[in-house]
């Protein structure tokens, strides 16, 4: 499949300068994540507090239309109306093509029920030990670095051959090691570091969307 490349993390950094240093970490992970869509691999996502929402938001962005609407091909919607009809036709005209990925964050029975039997802080570990898959890819977001669930799950990944990255800060925390991108946001503040983990996100997934989306 051949994929085209916007240039939203050039237009981020005009806009954040302090971000500059960090572009060639931006262009690695961005490929690495066309790379894994190209193969059918999905993209497993995981924090806590602001970054459990975050993480929902990558999702958001990526599972339906962001900026492009993403619709399904005028022989994909005959093929719906040709099974069932004017139903048919309804449901495949308004769907919208997604790219893989899920929040570890969205099993509150199991993450209770695991958390309660044997180990919170190995939740989202026990999640990517069931579904991933090598091949896969694992973005954790820890503002400080040193989430110990974050950490577990990191070091799960590496283990199964599932590449690993992580959103931070720059306090330079324990979960660094065990990634192997790590976008480290200028600030040490959380607050702050998550209104950069935002504009890198949105970012990531505009040109994610860029590559296999036309319109």
């Amino acid at each position: 499949m051949e994929t085209k490349k916007e240039k939203h993390f050039e237009e981020l950094v005009q806009r954040v300068p302090s971000l500059g240093f960090l572009l060639p970490k931006f262009r690695e992970m961005t490929d690495k994540i066309i790379d894994l869509y190209k193969r059918d691999g999905i993209l497993y996502i995981a924090g806590n507090g602001g970054s459990c929402c975050d993480s929902e938001h990558i999702v958001g962005e990526l599972l339906k239309g962001f900026k492009r609407k993403r619709p399904f091909s005028q022989d994909e919607i005959q093929q719906y109306k040709s099974f069932c009809g004017e139903r048919g036709e309804y449901i495949a005209s308004r769907l919208q093509k997604g790219l893989r990925a899920f929040s570890l964050n969205s099993h509150p029975g199991l993450n209770s029920a695991f958390a309660n039997d044997v180990d919170g802080d190995l939740n989202y570990a026990q999640q990517l030990n069931a579904m991933g898959r090598k091949g896969d890819i694992f973005i954790g977001i820890s503002t400080g670095g040193n989430a110990s669930n974050i950490e577990a799950a990191l070091i799960t990944a590496k283990m199964m051959g599932i590449t690993t990255i992580l959103l931070t800060g720059n306090k330079h925390g324990l979960c660094e090691k065990y990634a192997d991108i790590v976008i480290d946001a200028p600030a040490g503040e959380t607050y702050i570091i998550q209104e950069y983990h935002l504009a890198i996100y949105h970012a990531l997934c505009l040109e994610v969307e860029a590559a296999f989306f036309d319109v």
